[in-house]
């Protein structure tokens, strides 16, 4: 019989170059433990309906997990002549067990059988991010925790603004990566639909029983439309513009700390076991994990670009297309998941230089918010209190001062000089998910308990 799956149409063998061009087993073997595992609840099903019996369905059982020992054990001898990992495992079984092997496709096709491998390990893949999403978290948690006392200034446009806590800047951070944590939790919903049993596009005229497979693989349920089934991959467009969020979070917090690290901030002490050093210059301690981090969201995002781009003009149902969608999902994965895996340890050993940070605190007019507030409050309308400070900065940066060394007689009221100063400005803060200490502190201890920390 022909080498081929699809043979028995073809008169002559395939060019070799043709071979070289059509092949996935070079990036889809890594999906081999999920064709297995769903290759054994298809044979149980098959045998549940009569299509095989119940010898034949243990025997083909058992051999798949012969097959994925041997893949496992680096024995399988992969070739391009054999296009796919389906086709590889589907020809091993072969060998092992010959026309048994042979009864293991009956009621499916390659179409639905590669979309439901992908759903299988876009729901491992997606469980793993998890993972490591809550570590990550807890480092943050950990660092906010750490450095609970610590004041910042807070910034906009990159200039200062107001003064936060530490904790405060830390806990944004593990909101961010929550959000990232749901929308996986939501992705997870819609692509857990089982797809196999659609076959090609139509369905098949054998008595399979989809309902059984689904309950085997832990889906939770059945996709009803046969023709939608081969050509939908809603669900691996959602997953990598998911990842493509954590990955902008994480460039942004990683050109946070890279600015953070230079000696013009000095607000960050970067461990050492994360930079490097520079060929030619023997003072340097570069924040290379930190510009990678950085750098490789544009593979991410890329990777999106180039999924939207695969199915945007698609018919339906299965194009040969499809088969270019997974060297974007695996990479986009394998990229943020790598990220994830230094991102929190670096998180975990890095320490704010407390005594630089305290020592500008005085600069850049962290008060004036508050001052105008406490005209605010007073009665002074919004827009009037904020010119009127506005005037009291400008003032300063002509006397090279602060707000608070400006004469007493410069201010509406002299006793809003009370709210002036880094530390007054802070205890001044009272709206619920503010940087008032007594709200950091109650979401913090929020926090460690949700994360189980």
């Amino acid at each position: 019989m022909s080498q081929k799956t699809w043979g028995g149409r073809f008169t002559g063998s395939t060019d070799s170059r043709v071979e070289a061009f059509t092949e996935s087993i070079s990036f889809d073997r890594r999906l081999y433990r999920h064709d297995i595992i769903g290759s054994q609840a298809h044979a149980t099903m098959l045998a549940e309906v009569g299509l095989l019996t119940a010898a034949e369905a243990t025997q083909i059982v058992t051999a798949l997990d012969e097959i994925g020992a041997d893949i496992e054990a680096d024995k399988m001898e992969f070739t391009i002549s054999l296009e796919d990992i389906h086709t590889h495992i589907e020809k091993a079984l072969i060998a092992k067990l010959g026309d048994t092997g042979r009864k293991l496709h009956t009621g499916r096709s390659r179409n639905d059988q590669v979309v439901t491998d992908l759903k299988l390990w876009t729901r491992d893949a997606i469980d793993e991010l998890d993972t490591l999403l809550l570590d990550l978290q807890k480092a943050f948690v950990e660092s906010a925790e750490r450095e609970h006392g610590v004041v910042i200034p807070g910034y906009t446009h990159l200039q200062r603004a107001q003064p936060v806590l530490a904790a405060h800047y830390f806990l944004a951070y593990t909101e961010k990566f929550q959000r990232d944590r749901e929308r996986f939790r939501d992705c997870r919903t819609r692509l857990n639909v089982l797809p196999l049993g659609a076959a090609a596009l139509a369905g098949t005229s054998l008595p399979i029983d989809r309902e059984s497979v689904r309950a085997k693989l832990g889906f939770d349920s059945v996709a009803r439309n046969s023709l939608d089934v081969s050509s939908d991959r809603d669900f691996a467009l959602e997953f990598v513009f998911t990842l493509s969020l954590v990955a902008t979070h994480l460039s942004g917090w990683a050109e946070e700390w890279v600015i953070w690290s230079t000696t013009e901030f000095n607000f960050l002490d970067l461990p050492d076991a994360f930079c490097t050093g520079s060929s030619i210059m023997p003072h340097k301690k570069n924040p290379d994990v930190l510009e990678l981090t950085r750098g490789k969201s544009g593979r991410v995002i890329g990777a999106l670009q180039q999924l939207f781009v695969l199915v945007k003009g698609l018919p339906l149902a299965y194009n040969r297309d499809l088969q270019e969608d997974k060297t974007a999902i695996f990479d986009a994965f394998d990229t943020v998941a790598g990220c994830l895996a230094v991102a929190a340890p670096l998180v975990r050993q890095t320490k704010l230089r407390r005594e630089v940070i305290a020592s500008r605190l005085d600069a850049g007019f962290l008060d004036a918010t508050t001052l105008m507030e406490s005209l605010i409050a007073r009665g002074v309308p919004m827009r009037s209190a904020h010119e009127v400070v506005g005037n009291l900065v400008r003032e300063c940066e002509q006397r090279k001062c602060r707000l608070a060394d400006l004469p007493d007689a410069m201010f509406p009221a002299p006793e809003v000089k009370a709210s002036l100063g880094v530390t007054n400005a802070l205890s001044a803060f009272k709206s619920y998910g503010s940087t008032a200490p007594a709200e950091v502190t109650k979401q913090l201890a929020e926090w460690k308990n949700r994360l189980g920390i």
